[in-house]
């Protein structure tokens, strides 16, 4: 039974996780199974208050649970927009007719090496759910959400400390009474 209300907003990792009672690690309890949707409620430092769909909770190392992705922007929501969707679907159609001429080619018989050769660093990405599509955008490195007239990125390849990087600036470093 699921708890109303109940939205998840971490999945357990694929080989289940510890949990405690409380922030405490002298206190555990039953482990978390793989996959369980849970939704994060509270946080102190790496701990997290994990509530389940059925409205047991624990307190879990926060920092393994996996971010579910929100839903991808409404249709026509105007924030984060890019540009017309038809060059990044065209590219999705190159791609995707270049290997499958090597797939062709290997069925022809070209040696294996051969076709590892003509498909490396290939990439292409499409679903398509009735109007809604996501792509792979492999020149930003991003998926993006179309709702058949428009695109906005929806994630990215790229972790957090990237951001960091194109701040302009050194990346934070913890520092201690005697020195970095």
């Amino acid at each position: 039974m699921t708890t109303p209300g109940f939205r998840p907003t971490h999945v357990v990792p694929q080989h289940g996780m510890p949990a405690w009672e409380a922030p405490d690690p002298a206190r555990p309890t039953i482990p978390l199974d793989p996959l369980l949707p849970v939704q994060v409620t509270e946080r102190r430092g790496d701990w997290a208050h994990a509530l389940c769909a059925n409205g047991w909770s624990a307190w879990v190392d926060g920092r393994l649970l996996v971010a579910v992705p929100q839903d991808p922007p409404a249709a026509g929501d105007p924030r984060a927009r890019t540009a017309d969707p038809r060059p990044l679907l065209a590219r999705a159609e190159q791609a995707l007719a270049h290997y499958r001429a090597a797939v062709e080619d290997l069925a022809g018989g070209m040696d294996g090496e051969s076709f590892r050769g003509r498909t490396r660093g290939l990439r292409v990405g499409v679903v398509v759910d009735g109007e809604s599509v996501w792509l792979y955008d492999t020149e930003q490195g991003r998926w993006v959400y179309g709702d058949g007239a428009r695109l906005a990125p929806y994630a990215t390849d790229d972790g957090p400390g990237a951001a960091a990087a194109d701040a302009g600036h050194a990346p934070t470093q913890v520092v201690t009474p005697d020195g970095p």
